[in-house]
């Protein structure tokens, strides 16, 4: 088959669709912006960088060595979900622990927002997609059934029962493994943010401590 040919049955496949096709179309055009714009803002770069949390675990070290200007300013970048939360913390520092942890964790529910935004669209195509395949299937239904003796209308229902069909569980299918890759990133990285900032507050908490009570 010549590439001119496989381009014509192509869109013959999707012509015989009729307007439940276009639906579709604009489902697929949805679910791909997300999956890319997730994949993008979902990377570690950008959520928990290695070098960043690798500092932030050592945050006690940097406490007693003195050497938390260089980490303040790397946070006050907020290039990253756990630099803002840091800052967060940092900024509320003085305060009692349980007060910190209240405006960090607030902070944190802002950021797993942030992150899980584009997920509720997935969730709709999911959703509207195999249905929309179904009521394409009924429709190419009803055109056969309607006039069984017509054999253009026999074939253009059949068509579009076939085409909707597929391409709702084609859409459907990939969405439900992003879907699935994605919340499994964003519980992971809140976890280990939760972890982190955990450490980071009490190292500050106790340093603060130690200090009033040396003072």
């Amino acid at each position: 088959m010549s590439f001119s040919e496989a381009l014509d049955t192509t869109w013959n496949f999707f012509a015989g669709g009729g307007f439940f096709m276009i639906l579709l179309g604009l489902c697929s055009i949805a679910a791909l912006a997300v999956i890319l714009m997730k994949s993008f803002t979902l990377t570690r770069q950008r959520t928990l960088p290695d070098s960043l949390a690798v500092e932030v675990e050592r945050f006690e070290d940097h406490l007693n060595q003195g050497t938390i200007t260089g980490l303040q300013a790397e946070f006050a970048k907020e290039e990253s979900a756990l630099a803002r939360l840091c800052t967060v913390a940092l900024r509320n520092t003085g305060r009692t622990q349980g007060e910190v942890q209240e405006a960090v964790q607030s902070s944190a529910r802002e950021e797993v927002v942030r992150m899980s935004s584009g997920m509720s669209v997935l969730e709709v195509v999911i959703t509207i997609a195999p249905l929309l395949g179904l009521l394409g299937t009924a429709s190419g239904l009803v055109t056969v059934f309607g006039d069984l003796d017509d054999k253009d209308n026999l074939q253009a229902g059949i068509a579009t029962a076939l085409s909707t069909t597929i391409v709702g569980l084609a859409i459907a299918v990939p969405s439900v493994i992003a879907q699935s890759i994605f919340s499994r990133k964003i519980e992971t990285h809140s976890a280990r943010l939760e972890v982190l900032l955990g450490r980071l507050v009490s190292a500050c908490h106790q340093h603060v401590f130690f200090r009033d009570k040396n003072q």
